[in-house]
């Protein structure tokens, strides 16, 4: 019985943390657009930030409760996830076309920070000091992306964009009152999604006892799945709109996110060092650098990622899985 109360308390949690991340997602966004930035730099930074914020607020509360583990291996299998189940499935649904700019920046970016944090956690723990090395590197690197959103390669999405973030002002009498309205929803949104992260990590804390597993392995699976669910049904649904530029774009540059600002963050917060597990070191770690390292190659083959492509990562991505259920539960 108690493993059905820690699903039902993981699957609430989840539900919670969704909502309460698309409320703030929506809202940031208003907000950002009151303010007058530009649709694309929304775009580029506040939404991929935002499809994170599930990662963010399980890595702080797992982090908060020395539950460290599953931060790591939430992030771990986030990417891993993201880079081959969900760009897999959307390639495999329609060949993918991929933008130049993207081989530039993102998935070197991606590259980079994957390889990074295998180099922190070669001492068996990331540090604040790290921590803060991270998070400084998620502020150059969206430097670095508002700025390449000014050249010209931008200009072919730009229009999509804008159709997908640009939002008529109010009127100047009701601009106060929209604003105070939308920092209210934002208030409500972070209560809502930090709300959701405890129910979600104190059951998936009680699953990993139930089941005899690490927090790690948890994290590695049910917890990411669970907190890239948004991804999944953005990308999916995108594919099948054939409006994908934008949502691989955000796709990408949240992979970047959730090792640079969301562990990074969650490092700097964490009230002690947090622990990386062998397994997570040497197996975990380098599979989500393979998965960026992969894109390489596939994206420059013509700029596409074709569906034999697409269905070699989302079998790779079932292999992965499989390998972990069978050989660390």
């Amino acid at each position: 019985m108690s493993e059905w109360h820690a699903a039902g308390m993981f699957l609430i949690g989840l539900a919670i943390v969704v909502l309460g991340a698309e409320l703030l997602l929506r809202s940031a966004t208003r907000i950002a657009n009151l303010l007058r930035i530009r649709p694309i730099v929304i775009g580029l930074t506040v939404v991929a930030i935002g499809t994170s914020l599930p990662e963010l607020a399980v890595g702080i509360t797992a982090a908060a409760e020395g539950k460290g583990a599953l931060a790591v291996g939430n992030v771990a299998g986030a990417n891993i996830l993201v880079l081959l189940l969900v760009l897999g499935l959307s390639a495999a649904i329609q060949p993918l076309p991929i933008q130049p700019y993207s081989l530039r920046l993102e998935v070197p970016a991606m590259i980079g920070a994957a390889l990074a944090l295998i180099i922190m956690s070669l001492d068996g723990v990331l540090t604040r000091t790290e921590g803060a090395l991270l998070v400084l590197a998620a502020l150059f690197y969206t430097a670095l992306i508002v700025q390449s959103s000014r050249r010209r390669e931008r200009r072919a999405v730009a229009p999509e964009f804008a159709h997908e973030y640009a939002q008529p002002p109010p009127p100047a009498a009701d601009r106060g009152k929209v604003f105070a309205l939308h920092g209210v929803l934002l208030a409500v949104a972070i209560a809502l999604t930090i709300w959701g992260a405890d129910l979600l990590v104190a059951g998936a804390s009680k699953l990993a006892t139930a089941f005899g597993v690490s927090d790690a392995v948890i994290g590695l699976s049910i917890v990411a799945l669970g907190t890239s669910s948004p991804e999944l049904v953005t990308t999916v649904v995108a594919t099948l709109r054939g409006d994908r530029d934008v949502a691989i774009g955000n796709l990408l540059g949240s992979g970047v996110y959730n090792i640079l600002a969301i562990l990074g963050t969650v490092m700097l917060v964490s009230p002690s060092p947090i622990d990386v597990s062998r397994e997570l070191l040497f197996i975990d770690l380098p599979m989500a650098a393979g998965a960026a390292l992969a894109c390489l190659p596939v994206f420059k083959s013509g700029l596409m990622m074709s569906r034999i492509e697409g269905l070699l990562f989302v079998a790779a991505y079932f292999i992965y899985m499989g390998a972990l259920l069978l050989t660390r539960i």
